[in-house]
């Protein structure tokens, strides 16, 4: 039934390529050109962070920038880069409340999620989403996250739940250094109490939209941490 109701609705309201205006068929916003053409990221890469290198490593590596931190996440994944098609794709997701592309995206971090890494993750896991604070969130009207995470959960099976909380409303990140983010972010986020025993032991995928300098992920995985998380992981669409 679903099939037919998605024939009918392309048929009624005609899909078109959300980056190059393609007609599209079975209710996707990407076509397979416009998909193909995004800015993957693939090895090598920092073990750490998922930042890209050029040359010829080939062995598994930390990027200079992680050498000199301390995480509470084991690693981070993104899927593609911040630029170009990537960029404007999460951009318009986010800002313009095009909640629809939350598929493609889930999709495109399906992708990443083939680093064998995330398999014991997705054998006994738990996808978490970044929060909002309460009120940034009734502005926007959506947790642009936790969207992606009701589509990429039944694609891989394992339940998301949004057990995290915003504690303040923190000044906007996009202009701060790495150590004035932390200092925007601490004591930012904590566990809902009725989860306080849900995350025993348990592996969790932290997603969010991007990862710039993993101050925002940190701050929740430390939380994770203290209650009780097994391991965490961090899953993004853009590596900024």
């Amino acid at each position: 039934m679903s099939k037919i109701a998605s024939r009918l609705l392309d048929f009624l309201y005609p899909a078109c390529c959300h980056l190059c205006e393609r007609s599209l068929t079975h209710g996707r916003h990407l076509c397979s050109s416009c998909s193909d053409n995004l800015h993957y990221i693939e090895a090598p890469f920092c073990d750490i962070c998922s930042e890209s290198y050029d040359g010829a490593l080939t062995e598994q590596f930390i990027c200079p920038n992680c050498h000199r931190l301390d995480f509470d996440f084991d690693f981070a994944r993104a899927a593609i880069h911040s630029e170009g098609a990537g960029r404007d794709l999460v951009h318009d997701f986010k800002y313009t409340r095009q909640i629809h592309l939350a598929d493609e995206l889930a999709q495109l971090m399906e992708a990443a999620l083939s680093d064998g890494r995330f398999h014991p993750y997705i054998e006994n896991g738990i996808i978490v989403p970044v929060p909002l604070y309460w009120l940034r969130q009734r502005k926007r009207r959506f947790n642009q996250a936790e969207e992606i995470g009701k589509k990429l959960s039944p694609r891989i099976g394992i339940p998301q739940i949004s057990l995290l909380k915003r504690t303040r409303n923190t000044q906007t990140q996009t202009r701060l250094s790495r150590k004035k983010r932390l200092a925007n972010l601490n004591q930012a986020f904590e566990l809902k109490k009725k989860y306080i025993h849900t995350i025993e032991d348990k592996p969790i995928i932290l997603i969010d939209d991007v990862f710039t300098t993993g101050s925002t992920a940190n701050e929740c995985a430390k939380v994770l941490k203290q209650q009780g998380a097994k391991s965490i992981a961090v899953l993004t669409v853009l590596r900024g």
